[in-house]
């Protein structure tokens, strides 16, 4: 183990300046904090290249197992301050570690339409809070991963990797552009079915069909109307008080709990 003195050290502004899309970009890395989303990590076979922790930290058995699975993989073990962890993490009170992965592959080939019934997509979802929610209902329902189309939020952000709870490594990623995907999709099976308000039927006893493809759209303008028009099935979630519609992401996890029924 490897100890980190000063704020100034070129390896804490190297771990820091990850937390800019294009230094990542760029390295073709990310950072996850937190022991529970690092074991996630770790239990689904993806080790930290680097691992840096807080120095003098409790010891704890989950710790140790990560420490020699970076060890193990050829990677490095880092000590510091708990205020360089701060900069680093950009929070005041930072969780005692924190890893840097490689970035996945996150071509649609990567999909396999056949591993579950379900699928999540979403186009233009702007918000890393949402996005990583997304990755975390897509876990929970078993889907068999999440498309991200057109320009969305990151997935590599500390903020989508933080919300996602761990499932950034648990669920199959992919990112393309419409007319990338739909001629993806429609070269095998996929029913597509879009949450919408256009000729839309309501999403209970809806006729889902697996491998069915669930679409959200962003979180302000919803779905452009040609992507809405291109889908087999348009469903709507009843509103019964004043607000119009939900969080994207939350429009998601219902649509998906619901077509996980039927398609069951």
């Amino acid at each position: 183990m490897k100890t980190i003195s000063g704020l100034s050290n070129p390896t804490v502004k190297y771990l820091r300046s990850l937390r800019d899309k294009k230094h990542r970009r760029r390295e073709g890395v990310f950072l996850a904090e937190g022991l529970r989303l690092l074991t996630d990590a770790r239990e689904s076979g993806r080790v930290p290249q680097m691992l840096a922790m807080a120095e003098g930290r409790d010891p704890h058995p989950l710790l140790d197992a990560l420490i020699a699975a970076v060890e193990d993989a050829g990677g490095d073990v880092l000590a510091m301050s708990e205020a360089a962890l701060s900069k680093i993490t950009g929070k005041d009170n930072p969780q005692a570690v924190c890893g840097v992965f490689p970035e996945f592959d996150t071509s649609l080939e990567r999909l396999d339409r056949n591993a579950a019934p379900l699928f999540l997509a979403a186009q233009a979802l702007r918000d890393p809070g949402n996005l990583g929610t997304m990755l975390r209902t897509a876990d929970a329902v078993g889907a068999g991963g999440l498309v991200l189309i057109d320009d969305c939020a990151d997935p590599f952000s500390v903020e989508a990797v933080r919300a996602s709870m761990g499932a950034i490594f648990t669920v199959p990623l992919a990112m393309a552009r419409w007319e990338e995907f739909l001629p993806w999709l429609r070269g095998g099976t996929g029913q597509l079915v879009a949450a919408s308000l256009r000729d839309a039927v309501d999403y209970r006893g809806a006729p889902y069909a697996a491998p069915c493809f669930l679409l959200v759209g962003n979180e302000s303008q919803g779905l452009p109307e040609d992507y809405e028009m291109a889908c087999d099935l348009r469903v709507t979630i009843p509103m019964l008080g004043r607000a119009d519609s939900l969080n994207a992401a939350v429009a998601g996890a219902v649509l998906a709990y619901e077509a996980l029924a039927a398609l069951a």
